[in-house]
């Protein structure tokens, strides 16, 4: 590559990992390869901690071949975090960002990181250091605001409408022994990724039966009257929670405090489903499965949308030519066009707007009374999760 007199560029990975993630940051790189950014392309080394330890990998000397590889990576090639900057962390900040010359920034992440990248973009402003910020959105959760949805979000909505409906025929199978099963997925303020189990059913008596989200605070009697009722129909009942619903009292259990705060302020409590799943078996001697994936969720490389991966692709190259263009201080949204046919473009949101907020699931998209979600959220869903979901079968 020339060298460009426009100063060093910063690639940065923050927050919770994505099965396509890394499609982001090699879009990037070989877009400001192909355009001539800037001169140095670096990498903080787990992100806002690597940047204010001076911790950086030379972008511009990986291969092709591995970077084609990396792009079949889960996790976040350059190490992530959730370190939050803070007044004390501004002056080291500001000094490396002056020594290496930084004059581009690039974020890829979610709210969080849209509030750490306009943070930044504040104090370059402030000190007279001129930088162009841009975030490239990233998360499972789909809950950032300005953006029809995240890139990250199809790839794991597929795995939990797979994992579903799996677990679901399982427990079927299983329904003298084992009739019950809860699927606690991520989600910490929003139910998108819960919902997008519904994906699985097909049938009416297909899993999963209930879905219970963050939105809806959830009556406990209520709940467990559902699952008898579910079980009673089918036999067999799947029940499908984010990892933080509420119930109409607070938090399940006798648990009054947080397990875990993080840097952000985001309270970690103990698992609804594991309470939750005992509570049956206490209550009506059926023995109830407890299934958590965790990180599963958004490191199954075998479940990736290839709708997601191209679009995780397209931001990546969208914020360098909006760099290019003079943007600053600016998240990449992805922008659905209207008409039957599913098409996908790029937009742009100030990251004053994207800081900090959450994109909740609108009523449209769920019913509450039947513990579900409308058809619209499905015809929503549909084009993210890729190639069909499989058919299955049953003798009886």
């Amino acid at each position: 590559m020339q060298k460009s007199s426009a100063g060093n560029i910063l690639i940065m990975q923050s927050g919770g990992c994505t099965p396509v993630i890394n499609r982001s940051l090699r879009a990037a790189v070989e877009e400001i390869t192909e355009l001539n950014l800037g001169n140095n392309i670096l990498g903080a080394h787990f992100g806002l901690e690597g940047l204010l330890q001076g911790q950086f990998i030379d972008l511009g000397r990986i291969s092709k071949s591995k970077w084609d590889a990396i792009a079949q990576t889960p996790g976040a090639a350059l190490g992530s975090t959730r370190r939050k900057l803070t007044e004390a962390d501004e002056s080291i900040l500001l000094k490396i960002l002056k020594e290496k010359d930084i004059r581009f920034l690039f974020i890829i992440g979610g709210n969080d990181s849209a509030t750490t990248g306009e943070k930044i973009n504040q104090l370059a402003k402030s000190n007279s250091h001129r930088m162009t910020i841009i975030n490239i959105p990233k998360t499972i959760d789909n809950d950032l605001v300005k953006t029809d949805h995240s890139p990250g979000y199809g790839s794991a909505a597929r795995f939990v409408a797979l994992a579903t409906m799996g677990s679901a025929r399982d427990a079927e199978s299983m329904s003298k022994s084992a009739p019950i099963t809860l699927i606690e997925v991520m989600g910490r303020d929003s139910g998108w990724l819960a919902s997008a189990s519904a994906l699985a059913k097909r049938e009416e008596k297909d899993g999963p039966h209930l879905i219970y989200v963050p939105e809806i605070p959830v009556n406990e009697n209520h709940f467990l009257s559902s699952v008898k009722t579910t079980y009673d129909e089918y036999g067999f009942a799947i029940v499908v929670i984010a990892e933080n619903i509420r119930s109409t009292l607070g938090v399940f259990g006798d648990q009054k405090e947080p397990m875990h705060m993080d840097d952000f302020g985001h309270p970690y409590f103990s698992s609804p489903g594991l309470y939750l799943s005992k509570k049956i078996t206490e209550t009506f001697g059926l023995r109830a499965r407890y299934e958590s994936p965790g990180t599963i969720q958004r490191s199954m490389m075998s479940c990736l949308s290839s709708a997601d991966a191209e679009e995780a692709d397209m931001a990546g190259r969208a914020a360098v030519r909006y760099a290019i263009e003079g943007e600053s201080s600016v998240m990449v949204t992805l922008e659905r066009e209207s008409g039957r046919e599913y098409k996908c473009t790029t937009g742009l949101s100030q990251l004053v707007d994207v800081a900090g907020r959450v994109k909740t699931m609108p009523s449209e998209f769920l019913d509450a009374k039947n513990a579900f979600v409308t058809k619209a959220f499905l015809d929503y869903l549909a084009p993210l999760i890729g190639a069909p979901l499989p058919e299955f079968g049953r003798l009886y």
